[in-house]
């Protein structure tokens, strides 16, 4: 599950943003589960501009409670433009933030220092007809699936309704 607020009560365009992301992977059998730790987070968002294009970035701080704890940044920026009267979009968002490498059980022992992570997720979609897209979407990970030094692309093909 994954919960992301932001608020202003002020007049200048920064928003607090407030993330908290977390739960339980349960499948059957249940040898298949896994556990996702809850993570908190809180910074500052800024929405704005380029052209005709809509951007927001936003810079956290990022708690994990492990057993040793990690303390770090979170920074994502979100993007959207659409083309062609806004016959076609391209959207998404990348993110980049750095954590222990030792959390404290067993097959940490021994790690010490941060590990980067990034993780990026561009689309671009062209409407059909009405509120029926098809597109692609390409999700990139590094350290995000696994610790070896690798980058790992996953190109998808989709349809979507937007209702």
């Amino acid at each position: 599950m994954q919960i992301s607020q932001e608020l202003r009560f002020w007049r200048p365009k920064v928003f607090i943003n407030l993330q908290y992301s977390g739960g339980l992977g349960i499948t059957t059998p249940r040898q298949y589960s896994y556990y996702i730790v809850n993570t908190y987070a809180i910074g500052l968002s800024y929405p704005f501009k380029i052209g005709d294009a809509f951007f927001s970035s936003v810079l956290n701080y990022r708690y994990v409670p492990y057993t040793r704890p990690s303390h770090d940044f979170l920074f994502t920026t979100y993007f959207y433009k659409g083309l062609f009267n806004y016959k076609a979009e391209f959207a998404g968002s990348f993110s980049c933030w750095t954590e222990n490498k030792n959390h404290g059980d067993e097959p940490d022992t021994g790690l010490t220092g941060k590990r980067f992570y990034f993780f990026a997720e561009p689309q671009f979609w062209y409407k059909l007809k009405g509120g029926l897209y098809i597109g692609t979407k390409i999700n990139t990970f590094y350290h995000v699936n696994t610790t070896d030094n690798i980058v790992e692309v996953y190109p998808t093909a989709a349809v979507k309704i937007k209702l």
